[in-house]
């Protein structure tokens, strides 16, 4: 599967070091995800907030993309997005290290 994207790479204001849209097509493909606009804004929205804390609290950052997509149906339409989890998939594709606890599976993390 080829992710397509029509996201210019100046979008990417907050992006760490070294990411790549391409990088990140290659991460979503091997998740099994095709991106699309609202992926997308998530990515950006993550980059933004670990560009803004120096501390990543998982569950902060939880409220934190559920309140930017509250519009869009928070973390229902999240899960859907990101069937393995917002924050464990978003951060790989978006080049960011995960925080802790992300992927602990007695959470019920997929990843």
């Amino acid at each position: 599967m080829s992710n397509q994207t029509a996201v210019p790479a100046q979008d990417f204001p907050n992006a760490p070091s070294g990411w790549t849209l391409a990088k990140a097509n290659d991460s979503a493909d091997a998740l099994g995800i095709v991106m699309g606009p609202d992926h997308w804004d998530i990515i950006i929205c993550l980059q933004e907030y670990f560009s803004r804390n120096t501390t990543i609290n998982r569950r902060e950052l939880n409220d934190a993309l559920d309140e930017f997509f509250h519009q869009q149906g928070g973390l229902k339409e999240l899960y859907r997005l990101f069937p393995g989890g917002p924050i464990a998939q978003g951060c790989e594709i978006a080049g960011l290290e995960l925080p802790a606890g992300t992927v602990d599976k007695s959470f019920g993390s997929t990843l």
